[in-house]
Formats: C-alpha cells, structure tokens, sequence
C-alpha cells in the first residue's frame, strides 16, 4: 500500500513492513480451518502483507493511548469459538489477526477489510489502510452495539 503518512511509514518499516512484502499464510489458513474457520481473501491479502509484524508503540495517541499489537493469527489459537459466535452476532465473517496490548484484546478482520478489535465487546478501527493507521496513530474504536454481544461472552 502507498500513500501512508509519515509517521505511520516510519512505524510500519521499523516493524519489518516493506513495500512488496508477501508472507506466506498457509500455515494460519490450515490452522483454523482445522477448526471451522476459514480464512477469506481479504485476511489473506492483509496477511500476505502484515503478517508476522510486531508493532512496538506506545504514548498518548489522538484519542487513545497507542498500544503494541501483533499480526499472528496464531496469538488466537483457541480462541475460534469467539470470532465464529462474533461473526455470527454482526453478520461479518471475522479471521483473526492476532492481538494488540500484549494480548488484552484481539485483532481480528472481516471479509470488506474492515479490522476489529475483538474481546468480550467487539470494535472496528474501521476499513484497510484507515483501520492500520489508526492502530498506530491511536484513534478509539468505534464499539459495536452491546445488544449483539453473544450471551456466553456477556459481562
């Protein structure tokens, strides 16, 4: 992807991000198709591209702290059950992406490229490239509607 701004260029290709990049997804898509979650082509292509990256941040950001995150589906392992019951609740097919504050949250994508945080509660950074540079640069996920949280994940 081009055009990023300065500041998210300079983060990205200190996590190990160059343009071009291609990584090889089979191993994640194997993983949990194993289990009953497929991977779609838009978390494909993010993972071609990010995946594997460490994003070491931290600080005030524009309206949340800025915190590290991780692109390893693999940091979800075991936790398909909640991205399957997510994806059933607001009707997206959500694939993991890995986890972000050190595995308070995890990251996760849906099938229109729009990257979600995903716990309890389910929030989107909003769609590719806007939802990186928002991870990044700190900008709150908008949280999506309590009503459709899944009953065995309530808090």
């Amino acid at each position: 992807m081009s055009g990023w701004p300065p500041e998210v260029l300079e983060v990205l290709e200190a996590s190990g991000w160059t343009a071009g990049r291609r990584v090889d997804t089979a191993d994640w898509r194997s993983m949990f198709e194993a289990v009953g979650l497929a991977m779609h082509d838009a978390a494909d292509t993010f993972l071609q591209e990010f995946g594997g990256l460490t994003v070491s941040i931290s600080g005030p950001g524009i309206s949340v702290a800025r915190e590290p995150f991780e692109l390893d589906p693999g940091l979800a392992w075991g936790e398909d059950d909640r991205f399957s019951e997510w994806s059933d609740s607001i009707g997206r097919r959500l694939f993991p992406l890995g986890e972000l504050d050190h595995g308070r949250f995890f990251l996760g994508i849906d099938e229109n490229n729009e990257i979600y945080l995903v716990a309890s509660w389910v929030a989107s950074f909003g769609p590719m490239p806007q939802a990186l540079e928002n991870l990044i640069l700190g900008v709150k996920p908008r949280r999506i509607d309590d009503e459709r949280r899944p009953s065995d994940q309530a808090q």
